[in-house]
């Protein structure tokens, strides 16, 4: 809150203060600024809950059917990264291995497979850290695996005569949380979840047009056989076109079919696809930077999984050790937590999210899986004073429809998170009004600009905002927004939530 405080003063010094204390005391009261926000004919068309608390005196300042309950969508990441810096610790980092059961001949062979060990990294990627908006992804997505390669090299390494696995069995092989849509499973933010990711598991397709009358030209990044795409697409004369571009999956198994039409005078689109296995594409990968160092595999990509139908209990494991085993020949470090949380918050990164609470749960149960997981909030969530009612999560990125979360209980995290020792980290994680993340367009012409700090969610009919304002003079305020069942456009509800968020800093008579 730091610069939040240092744009309080510039608006101090350039307006004067006496001036400023003289329009607050004319103003209206916040709750009604906000009542008449919501007292519009746009707002009632939608199921509004509302809850601002004054963090130094703990005063209600405005509630709005603060105990019901409503679909939460992506801010159940402030839920979950809460409880990932509080577990796990701000520093704690993953480690991402390259082991073998075989050995190493006279002439470089590899007797034997080579394993690539996922540790829950969620940034195993190009990803430019620390976060920088604007800035997200080197230009080479293959670098993180080019590392590994060199050093598999170096160790000795010229052929490998077994397979390549992406070995992912630090957690449960339990891919899609319950309550996501299939539908969301193909796109980027719907990814598999896995304890070995690469390149946030992201396929990216770039289609442009081709001659007209024959198929888009289609470019894949990184290139690799990830899935079998079927082009069934079409250039057409002219700026319009009948069908749109449109992808869905195939007829058989790891087909990916992009059909329609694209205009001639495109300047092209790119779509982003999440691999349905992400630890197959982190091995396919790593062949193809083996590959381009000379390093020849002989064998096949492949995937393991450790799969739920194979053990006694989801919910804890006392007998098993994370100990690799196996000759390692290359390893790569992840950055810390809290440059993970980071990412997770101010992109809104679902898949990352998911793998924090694994990890979490993991740590606590001896087991990755998502039971485990969801068991591990819940009991994050009463020890800080949560009850029962006032919550129903079932992943920790908030994609899932069986989410259920009051007011209340998402401005208790924050009050918690407030008053932890975490909270500079906690706070740097979220985006800032009209500056980044997922606000970086939003606020910027307000008087909010640089004064809220805040998580966002929306999905079909639900509009979510919940985090820190800065108000005059000096004082925060811990606040949630959700609209549901909104019969209106998106952006007229974000609009509606906006006003009223921004109304925390206009100054008034509190």
């Amino acid at each position: 809150m730091v610069a939040l405080r240092a744009g309080i003063l510039v608006l101090l010094a350039s307006t004067g203060c006496s001036v400023f204390a003289q329009v607050a005391a004319s103003a209206p009261s916040l709750a009604q600024r906000i009542d008449e926000i919501l007292g519009r004919p746009a707002a009632q068309r939608s199921h509004w809950g509302v809850l601002v608390r004054d963090l130094e005196t703990g005063a209600t300042l405005y509630e709005r059917n603060a105990d019901k309950l409503f679909v939460p969508a992506s801010t159940v990441k402030l839920f979950s990264t809460a409880l990932a810096l509080n577990r796990l610790g701000a520093d704690y980092t993953f480690t991402t291995l390259v082991v073998t059961d075989g050995a190493v001949d006279e002439e470089g062979s590899l007797q034997g497979d080579l394993r690539l060990v996922g540790g829950g990294d969620p940034n195993f990627s190009a990803r430019v850290m620390p976060y920088r908006n604007k800035e997200e992804f080197g230009p080479d997505p293959l670098a993180p695996v080019r590392r590994l390669a060199r050093s598999i090299r170096d160790a000795g390494v010229q052929r490998i005569s077994g397979n390549l696995i992406g070995d992912d069995s630090r957690y449960v092989w339990q891919p899609y949380p319950v309550g996501w849509s299939h539908a969301d499973t193909l796109q980027a933010y719907g990814s598999a979840v896995s304890a070995l990711v690469f390149n946030d598991n992201v396929v990216e397709v770039q289609a442009r047009p081709g001659v007209v009358g024959g198929p888009a030209r289609l470019r894949i990044r990184p290139s690799l056989p990830v899935f079998d795409l079927s082009n069934r697409t079409t250039t057409t004369s002219g700026r319009y076109v009948v069908r749109r571009l449109a992808a869905r999956r195939g007829e058989s198994p790891g087909e990916l079919v992009l059909a329609g039409q694209i205009p001639s005078r495109s300047r092209g689109r790119t779509f982003q696809f999440a691999g349905d296995d992400p630890a197959l594409y982190a091995a396919l990968a790593l062949r193809q930077a083996l590959n381009d160092v000379g390093v020849k595999v002989d064998g096949e990509a492949e995937a393991h999984h450790l799969l739920p139908d194979r053990l006694p209990s989801l919910r804890s494991r006392t007998k098993r050790s994370l100990r690799v085993t196996g000759q390692r020949l290359a390893e790569a470090n992840s950055v810390q937590l809290g440059e993970v949380i980071r990412v997770v918050n101010k992109v809104s990164q679902n898949l990352h999210a998911e793998m924090l609470l694994r990890e979490v749960a993991l740590q606590e149960s001896g087991i990755g899986s998502q039971e485990a997981a969801v068991t591990s909030l819940r009991r994050f969530l009463a020890e800080i004073g949560l009850q029962t009612g006032e919550f129903y999560l079932r992943d920790g990125s908030g994609l899932s429809r069986h989410n259920l979360v009051a007011p209340t209980a998402t401005v208790r995290v924050l009050e918690f998170m407030w008053n932890s020792l975490d909270r500079e980290t906690y706070l740097d994680s979220l985006p800032v009004a009209g500056f980044d993340g997922t606000l970086d367009w939003r606020f910027k012409r307000t008087i909010a600009r640089g004064r809220i700090l805040a998580k966002t969610g929306s999905m079909s009919s639900v509009l979510a905002l919940s985090g820190y304002a800065e108000a005059y003079p000096g004082k925060t305020y811990a606040f949630s927004i959700y609209a549901n069942n909104f019969g209106m456009s998106s952006s007229s509800t974000r609009h509606l939530a906006d006003s009223v968020a921004a109304a925390l800093v206009v100054p008034g008579p509190e």
